[in-house]
C-alpha cells in the first residue's frame, strides 16, 4: 500500500499508531477544549441577554411609573377642571336667579318704598345735589360731579351675594 518494504512497513507500525494516538489524543483535546470555550460563550452570552433582561425590565418598570404618573396627572388635572367647570355653572346659574329675583323686586308693592330709600341713600353718600336717575334694570342711579353711584337692582344683587358668609369659599376651595 504504501511502496515500502514489508519489513519496513512493519517497523513503522507502532510510529503510525504512535502518531495516530497522539492526533487523535491532540483532536480529543482540541475538541474539549472547544466545547468548554462553546460553555464559557453560552454563559456569556446567557449572563449578557439575562443583564439585558433585567435592564429591560427596569426601564420597562420606570417608563410605566412615568406613565401611570402621568396618566394620574392627567385624570387629577380633569378631574379639577370638571370640578372647577362646575362650581362656574353653578355660581352662574346662582347669579342668574339672584338678578332674576332682585328684577321681579320691580312688581312687588314695596318696590316704590325701595326706590325712596336708594335715592335718600344716594343723596346721603353723594350729597343733596346728586343726580338720581332710575335705572333701566330697577333701582337707582346717581351722579355728581366725577362720583357715581350704582344702587341698580342687578348691582346690589351681587353686592348682595357677595356679602352673604361663605358663598365666595363656594367658589374658591
Amino acid at each position: 500500500m504504501t511502496g515500502l518494504a514489508p519489513e519496513a512497513d512493519a517497523a513503522l507500525g507502532p510510529v503510525r499508531q504512535a502518531l495516530r494516538a497522539a492526533a487523535e489524543k491532540q483532536a480529543t483535546e482540541l475538541r474539549d477544549d472547544a466545547g468548554r470555550q462553546a460553555a464559557a460563550l453560552l454563559d456569556a452570552a446567557r449572563a449578557e441577554a439575562a443583564g439585558i433582561l433585567a435592564a429591560a425590565a427596569t426601564e420597562g418598570e420606570t417608563a410605566a411609573r412615568a406613565e401611570a404618573a402621568l396618566r394620574s396627572a392627567r385624570a387629577r388635572r380633569q378631574a379639577h377642571e370638571l370640578v372647577l367647570a362646575q362650581r362656574s355653572s353653578l355660581r352662574l346659574e346662582l347669579h342668574r336667579r339672584v338678578r332674576e329675583a332682585a328684577a321681579g323686586l320691580k312688581s312687588d308693592p314695596r318696590y316704590a318704598e325701595l326706590m325712596a330709600r336708594l335715592t335718600e341713600q344716594c343723596r346721603e353718600l353723594l350729597g343733596p345735589d346728586a343726580s338720581v336717575s332710575e335705572s333701566p334694570e330697577g333701582g337707582v342711579v346717581a351722579e355728581a360731579g366725577s362720583r357715581r353711584l350704582d344702587l341698580s337692582l342687578p348691582a346690589l344683587a351681587e353686592l348682595t351675594l357677595d356679602s352673604i358668609p361663605g358663598v365666595r369659599e363656594l367658589w374658591t376651595r
